[in-house]
């Protein structure tokens, strides 16, 4: 089963045709302590106020979070607690003048999922099922897009959704991975914020 979150319903179509700005959760919007689910253990990573501030006021798409969270197909903790900490996370975001569209998450684990969350999954990163959902229910061109994430899973699954501009950021360790590499790296939200200002003033991202 696969499942969407999002801060307030957002109708098909209601941003028109355009990128969006794709996030991963843990190592990217928070500190990866490894399966955070309590607002306790959540720390927003320096600088994503600032990335997600300069994408609404300035670009005027919309923010997509993707994220992995097998802590959930592995018992750790339950869909229940889960949402608590997304919807934490989307009135976090909202009182920073940079509201989240939808969150997408992956509960399964092909390995390590117990019952029927183990099983593969094509929401699973490196597979790019939450970014073309995404795509559909927002009615977005990928091609004008930017992921922005910590693992190489990430790089791949937004090149195998054909996402215009990934940018792997070193908050946090890298996962080894097969797929593209022609991706930007920057050492931190801040590096990846000039990234997009850079980017934005040279017209590869569209805010139409």
């Amino acid at each position: 089963m696969h499942y969407a979150d999002a801060q307030r319903p957002v109708r098909p179509g209601q941003f028109g045709s355009g990128g969006a700005l794709f996030l991963d959760r843990d190592g990217v919007i928070n500190v990866d302590r490894g399966y955070v689910h309590r607002i306790s253990e959540f720390q927003f990573v320096q600088g994503v106020f600032d990335l997600t501030r300069f994408w609404i006021l300035e670009v005027q798409r919309p923010i997509v979070v993707i994220s992995n969270q097998s802590g959930i197909g592995r018992g750790y903790f339950d869909e229940e607690e889960y949402a608590d900490l997304t919807q934490w996370m989307c009135r976090r975001f909202a009182a920073e003048g940079s509201p989240i569209a939808r969150v997408y998450h992956c509960p399964s684990h092909p390995q390590h999922g117990i019952g029927r969350y183990r099983r593969d999954d094509p929401w699973r990163k490196p597979a790019p099922g939450m970014i073309l959902q995404a795509a559909a229910d927002l009615n977005l061109d990928l091609a004008y897009s930017v992921i922005v994430g910590d693992k190489l899973s990430d790089m791949e699954a937004g090149a195998r959704a054909g996402v215009g501009l990934r940018i792997l950021v070193r908050n946090g360790a890298s996962e080894p991975g097969s797929g593209p590499s022609d991706h930007e790296t920057a050492a931190d939200l801040t590096r990846v914020l000039a990234l997009l200002r850079r980017h934005f003033a040279a017209g590869s991202i569209d805010p139409q």
